[in-house]
């Protein structure tokens, strides 16, 4: 069974790291011009992969569908390659990485509204029965 909600968890844990790797780093060196890439980092990488995993373990259907792995996969590949496209803009006015990134990325919430919008079409096994009238 994959566990697309430790994958989105792990993820999210390294970016964090990451990112507040750079945030020390740029405090340090009074260099502060690398703080769109920190800020990428901690909001797509820690925030928005924390919350998809928290999605993915309150909603364990979801990582049985296909759609699952095409979304670690974009969104996955697009938290690495966002950072580093605008890490390129940033020092050497160099976009095209940043923009390829940025439709993974599109394309990373499209999937994951496809899959929120899947939840309303299952049943809920787990809701408690409606009271009798």
């Amino acid at each position: 069974m994959n566990r697309f909600d430790l994958q989105f968890l792990v993820l999210a844990a390294l970016s964090l790291i990451v990112g507040v790797s750079l945030g020390i780093f740029m405090a340090a060196s009074h260099d502060h011009q690398l703080m769109p890439v920190h800020a990428h980092l901690n909001l797509v990488g820690w925030v928005s992969l924390a919350l998809f995993g928290l999605v993915y373990r309150a909603y364990p259907e979801l990582g049985q569908r296909r759609l699952a792995k095409l979304h670690i996969l974009l969104a996955g590949s697009a938290t690495v390659l966002l950072p580093a496209g605008i890490a390129m803009v940033v020092l050497y006015q160099s976009e095209p990485l940043a923009v390829v990134a940025s439709f993974l990325w599109l394309g990373a919430c499209i999937v994951f509204l496809l899959q929120l919008l899947s939840l309303f079409g299952a049943r809920d096994t787990n809701a408690a029965p409606l009271p009798a009238e």
